[in-house]
């Protein structure tokens, strides 16, 4: 299934359905009052979050999601039925943005969230609501009234707690298959990864917690070079991100560069990214000639956290898996 992550649709509610204008009639009643039913209220359109749900593609043709109409009122007050809602499941991580004011309605972020995105119209009373004892024969009901209709846009941003940003070929997806269970493809040539990948990485004390391996960011990212633009909103809600950088890679004239065209991508997307707490991890130390440019490296990085590792082998896995636990306060 291809992953999905926008979509927009346009949310209808029911109408409420007429009250009934009648009056009673019945054999040796001669003049009966009003009994005229209230309408029945049009149905609200939901939006709940389902744990199940992975992606928006259920999405990819359905536009107009309807609630039910309510039923107009009958005699013998007898009141119309109301309409049924309509449910709209969601994956956790979607935001809701109302086109028409371009502003965030909602952020479905908790499991098992629902919010009443567009709500049903109240059915009209009947005329038996307007008897009064200066009026016994109101000859009038009031009509239902209308449903609400909005434009929105979906948009799904993976939740993890921990993002793998880098770029292509750096060797995220070997990593994130190395210390959790994911098994994501992995294959030498850009974009490999066209879907973010989630893993459950089960630290040695404590309770699990989401990695996700964010596809290869490449110069120009933010402006929507590659698939920038799509893959760097599942960033913005990670808690803390592990910057991996092939160490085969580093240029012994300009240690950083790798470094720092990824961060200037991130800053420029986002302000809060810039600001996101990171580890760095220098991948593929199983490969030759990594401990010299490992020296440039930390000679060039005037910060802490870096973890020289080998995701082929597993080398230093072990630390960087407690040192994320520490990280997100989950020990």
């Amino acid at each position: 299934m291809k992953f999905v992550d926008e979509a927009i649709i346009t949310v209808q509610s029911g109408k409420g359905g007429a009250g009934c204008v009648s009056f009673r009639r019945e054999k040796f009643i001669e003049k009966g009052g009003p009994d005229g039913g209230n309408g029945g209220s049009g149905g609200d359109v939901i939006l709940k979050v389902n744990p199940a749900k992975r992606t928006l593609y259920d999405f990819r043709r359905q536009k107009l999601i309807k609630a039910q109409n309510g039923t107009p009122g009958q005699g013998k007050q007898r009141h119309g039925r109301n309409g049924v809602d309509k449910i709209i499941e969601l994956p956790q991580g979607t935001a809701i943005t109302d086109l028409e004011t371009n502003k965030v309605i909602i952020d479905l972020t908790d499991n098992n969230q629902s919010f009443i995105i567009a709500q049903g119209g109240m059915g009209g009373k009947g005329n038996k609501h307007f008897s009064t004892s200066t009026n016994r024969t109101p000859r009038f009901a009031q009509p239902g009234m209308p449903g609400i209709e909005l434009k929105i846009k979906l948009e799904l941003k993976l939740i993890a707690d921990v993002g793998l940003v880098g770029l292509p070929n750096a060797g995220k997806s070997t990593l994130i298959s190395r210390i959790s269970k994911a098994r994501p493809k992995i294959a030498d040539y850009p974009f490999t990864t066209l879907t973010p990948n989630l893993g459950m990485v089960e630290p040695e004390f404590g309770e699990p917690f989401a990695v996700a391996d964010i596809p290869g960011l490449i110069e120009g990212a933010h402006k929507g070079t590659g698939l920038g633009i799509q893959f760097l909103k599942h960033v913005e809600r990670t808690k803390i991100l592990l910057h991996i950088i092939d160490v085969s890679q580093i240029n012994p004239d300009n240690p950083l560069s790798e470094f720092n065209l990824i961060n200037n991508e991130l800053a420029k997307h986002s302000s809060k990214l810039a600001k996101k707490k990171q580890i760095i991890i220098l991948n593929k130390i199983d490969l030759t000639d990594s401990d010299e440019k490992i020296k440039l490296f930390k000679n060039a990085y005037s910060g802490s956290e870096v973890f020289p590792v080998s995701a082929a082998t597993g080398k230093g896995t072990r630390e960087l898996i407690s040192t994320m636990a520490k990280a997100l306060n989950i020990e």
